[in-house]
């Protein structure tokens, strides 16, 4: 395993250099460990809604960065009291995201400063039942990017002023506010611990060799920032002027529909969430627009695609029935 400390502290580049990393692995790469930090940002699901996850007036009036990640899952804020962690590997024939397999050594770095965190629901890490880790991954013809975000010193009033996150996904675990349910790793820690300690900790349990940027990928990382991190059309983008929507949170993430329909006709479609893709959901909305606007034109649509292809979690028993119910009802 290879070890990279990525020293930029620059959002919209740090995204590209994974990104970059990600496009040049492939059956010969050694696998590659990385840890970085972000100025405070703004770091946003690739299905997500820009401007339905920020407080846009926190982040004009801090000017904080929104950046669009490329993988599923929440909003979140980073800050340099976060440490964020990244694994891409080559893996011939992967199709399902393996969140455990990334997360157990993460655990057990954590475990040589005394926190004692263990791995809950789909993506999180939790300590004494406070969240201190979200993940998320992507699957692309084997190669495989796991990252996520450890709260380690953040910044919580700064978070909560940031984001809007999603009432019911709190209240439903019967918590009023994100502050209740976040916690800081340097709240647990031995006495002594620093974040600098705790990567090579960390580091030695993935058994990372340090190794440093290639300067090919650098350059192709710098590529991509200035044609895409660091662009409006990526990170916030333009939206059709949608005439419903409909949104319900499953087991596996919250997804909400939007749809623009003109004479009968769904002009546009347009699929947001936190949840984690399997598929490009792209070609689900492909398939709805130009669709009569009835509930009998979306089952024809609708009807040879399994949608637990796309989503992952909504394999598991009625999940595939209830998401099928969910889209035909979208009207």
């Amino acid at each position: 395993m290879r070890y990279l400390r990525l020293k930029s502290t620059d959002p919209s580049f740090n995204l590209a250099v994974e990104e970059a990393l990600f496009a040049s692995t492939d059956e010969k790469s050694e696998p590659l460990f990385m840890l970085w930090q972000n100025a405070p940002s703004i770091i946003i699901g690739c299905h997500q809604n820009a401007l339905q996850e920020i407080n846009s007036h926190e982040v004009e009036a801090r000017n904080l960065p929104v950046v669009r990640r490329s993988t599923g899952g929440g909003a979140v804020y980073h800050d340099l009291g976060n440490l964020n962690f990244s694994f891409l590997e080559y893996r011939q024939g992967v199709r399902q995201t393996d969140f455990k397999r990334y997360l157990e050594p993460i655990v057990r770095g954590l475990a040589r400063c005394g926190v004692e965190a263990v791995i809950k629901g789909r993506n999180d890490l939790e300590v004494q039942g406070r969240k201190i880790s979200g993940s998320a991954q992507r699957i692309s013809q084997g190669r495989v990017l796991h990252h996520g975000t450890l709260l380690v010193d953040a910044d919580f009033e700064a978070m909560t002023r940031a984001l809007t996150p999603d009432p019911e996904k709190y209240l439903s675990k019967g918590i009023a506010s994100v502050r209740a349910r976040v916690a800081n790793i340097s709240s647990f820690w031995d006495k002594g611990t620093t974040l600098e300690s705790l990567c090579d900790m960390i580091a030695a349990e993935v058994e990372g060799m340090p190794c440093t940027l290639p300067q090919a990928v650098r350059e192709q990382a710098l590529r991509l920032q200035a044609e895409k991190y660091g662009s409006w059309d990526w990170n916030i983008g333009k939206s059709p002027a949608f005439t419903s929507h409909t949104e319900k949170r499953f087991p596996f993430g919250r997804i909400q529909i939007c749809l623009a329909v003109d004479g009968g006709v769904i002009t546009a479609c347009r699929l947001y969430g936190d949840f984690f893709a399997q598929r490009p959901v792209s070609e689900i909305e492909a398939r709805i627009t130009g669709c009569q606007s009835s509930h009998e034109a979306l089952q024809k649509a609708l009807q040879d695609v399994r949608l637990a292809d796309y989503f992952s979690g909504a394999e598991a028993g009625s999940a595939e029935a209830e998401l099928r119910s969910f889209f035909l009802d979208a009207l």
